[in-house]
C-alpha cells in the first residue's frame, strides 16, 4: 500500500494551532473586558426617552407644527387639523385624539404613518410613561 503524502508537515500545523489559540485568547479576552448585556425585560422607557421634551398635542397643535413632523406633510397635517375641528364640532368637549389609533380615521394615514408619528405626539388620555410601553 502506498503512502499518502501529508499535506501539511508537523510544523505547519504547530503554527496553524498557535494561530488559532491566539486568536481564541484574544476573542476570549475581549469578551471578558467588553461583556454586552441587554436587561430582560426591557425597560418601558428608553434611555433618550426625555430628549423629546417637546412633544405636539395633536388636538391642539396647528398644520405648521404638525407638517414639521418627520415625513408627514403639510397635506396631512391639514387633514388632521379638518378632522379635529370636524370632531370637535360634532362632539364638543371631547378630544378627537385620545390614542395614536385615533389618526387611522384620517384619510391617508395608515399604520406606517401613525408609527412614524409617534415618537413626536403626546395625548390626553395617556401618561407619558404609559406612551412609549405600547
Amino acid at each position: 500500500m502506498a503512502l499518502v503524502p501529508q499535506v501539511w508537515t508537523l510544523a505547519q500545523r504547530r503554527v496553524v494551532l498557535a494561530i488559532i489559540v491566539a486568536l481564541l485568547a484574544y476573542l476570549a479576552i475581549e469578551y471578558r473586558l467588553n461583556p454586552k448585556q441587554v436587561s430582560d425585560p426591557q425597560p418601558p422607557e428608553g434611555s433618550r426617552f426625555n430628549e423629546l421634551a417637546d412633544r405636539l398635542d395633536p388636538n391642539t397643535a396647528d398644520a405648521a407644527a404638525l407638517a414639521a413632523i418627520p415625513q408627514l406633510g403639510e397635506k396631512k397635517a391639514e387633514q388632521i387639523v379638518e378632522y379635529r375641528e370636524d370632531f370637535v364640532h360634532s362632539h364638543p368637549g371631547q378630544p378627537a385624539f385620545t390614542d395614536p389609533r385615533d389618526l387611522l380615521k384620517i384619510k391617508g394615514i395608515g399604520v406606517s404613518t401613525m408609527n412614524n408619528m409617534e415618537p413626536y405626539l403626546v395625548f390626553p388620555a395617556r401618561s407619558p410613561a404609559t406612551q412609549r410601553s405600547k
